[in-house]
């Protein structure tokens, strides 16, 4: 078993393997919390089956063996559970957008995608290179799937036989994940996980060997990130790595406060060859209704999307500390909170909301209502200031008093 060698991020180079591009950086909540929820759809494993001897390598090592992968074909299944401690994301989702008066389709990646952030899902993927990906949510007797193939992104929902279509190269500007090779929407490959969170690093996380496992058949080191203060809601990140080819073969994010994993997401079987052609072919079915991605851009366009133009306004964003403890402030527009749970401008529905699901706080900033998760917690002031952060409650009145 690999000894349990750690590093801890200082911000200084301290060798050359340390030195070297992403391989001198760690993992930080905001990245870790973001990449779990934007790509978890290809993020790797699940049952440990024992600790295999494998050959001794330190965290830098490891890290680098990470950054050093080029692997780019696979396929198997992925099994992801998610527990932030919310109502399911899926119907979330329906409220909003059916209140917003958009008709969004049922294949549209937008909203099937946000159901992986909640509950537990089979999927089955295949990837070959940056230019085809395949993602299938597997449901009781229907399958979503969304394939990129080169310049086309397919969404298919096979209840309701509906299409979505759209260009990967048609948007203005690229974005991290066009940057890497994919179109924005489509979730990430293993590879491209592990670059994404190696980008964010800062002197606030401790990373460490943490033994070996064997994760789908196959032998692993185990790399655990933790956050070096207290005051952040993320215990630590453990990430399995697979020590042939450097692919990370399980994802787990522990909470701080204990308990079941907020992320538990991998492969149950995976297979480096690769995929057949076919996998990322798709035709739409006779009678399948297609809507085109720039028909949405187009109804975006409309009232109701000027209604809610306010949300996407937002002014004056500020981050406040670093790393795992950094909060985000932002100012909402107007300048109005919420309405107290005492208030006569509160509505009856509004008062049970508060009542249930926030915290009533105060500090040097005033008063206002803290609404939490396992994960991502927000303090919303009476003023109409939010904070929010993967921290603690008292952490978000310490950096809304340190805001004051």
């Amino acid at each position: 078993m690999a000894p349990n060698d750690s590093v801890e991020t200082d911000g200084e180079a301290t060798g050359t393997v340390v030195g070297r591009r992403k391989a001198a950086r760690y993992i930080v909540p905001f990245a870790v919390a973001g990449v779990a929820a934007a790509t978890i759809g290809l993020v790797p494993a699940l049952a440990d089956s024992g600790d295999p001897e494998l050959p001794d390598i330190t965290a830098q090592e490891l890290v680098e063996k990470i950054a050093a992968s080029d692997q780019e074909q696979l396929s198997g299944t992925v099994k992801v559970s998610t527990d932030l401690g919310i109502p399911s994301f899926g119907g979330l989702a329906d409220s909003l957008s059916q209140g917003a008066g958009q008709d969004a389709p049922g294949a549209s990646p937008d909203a099937r995608l946000m159901e992986l952030a909640s509950g537990t899902h089979t999927l089955r993927v295949a990837v070959d290179g940056p230019d085809k990906q395949r993602l299938s949510i597997l449901g009781e007797g229907s399958e979503y799937s969304l394939v990129h193939n080169g310049d086309d992104v397919w969404g298919y929902d096979s209840e309701s036989n509906e299409v979505y279509h759209s260009q990967a190269t048609e948007h203005g500007s690229k974005g991290k994940a066009e940057e890497r090779g994919r179109p924005e929407g489509m979730p990430a490959t293993p590879k491209d996980l592990a670059e994404e969170a190696l980008d964010a690093a800062d002197g606030t996380t401790s990373v460490t060997v943490g033994g070996t496992a064997q994760v789908a058949g196959r032998d692993a080191y185990k790399l655990v990130i933790e956050p070096k203060r207290s005051g952040s809601t993320i215990g630590s990140v453990t990430v399995a790595v697979d020590a042939s080819t450097g692919v990370p073969l399980k994802f787990t994010l522990a909470p701080s406060s204990g308990g079941k994993a907020v992320v538990d997401a991998g492969f149950t079987q995976v297979d480096f060859a690769k995929p057949a052609a076919s996998s990322f072919s798709f035709t739409p079915p006779k009678g399948a209704e297609v809507t085109e991605a720039d028909e949405l851009k187009a109804k975006d366009k409309g009232p109701a999307a000027e209604g809610l133009g306010a949300v996407g306004g937002l002014k004056g964003l500020d981050v406040i500390g670093e790393g795992w403890n950094a909060v985000a402030e932002i100012k909402v527009p107007g300048g109005s909170g919420m309405p107290a749970p005492g208030s006569g401008d509160a509505p009856a529905q509004a008062r049970q909301f508060l009542d249930a699901f926030g915290d009533k706080v105060t500090g040097d900033f005033g008063t206002g209502t803290v609404f939490r998760t396992r994960l991502v917690n927000a303090l919303l002031t009476d003023d109409g200031t939010v904070y929010v952060g993967a921290v603690t409650k008292d952490a978000l009145v310490k950096a809304a008093d340190t805001a004051e």
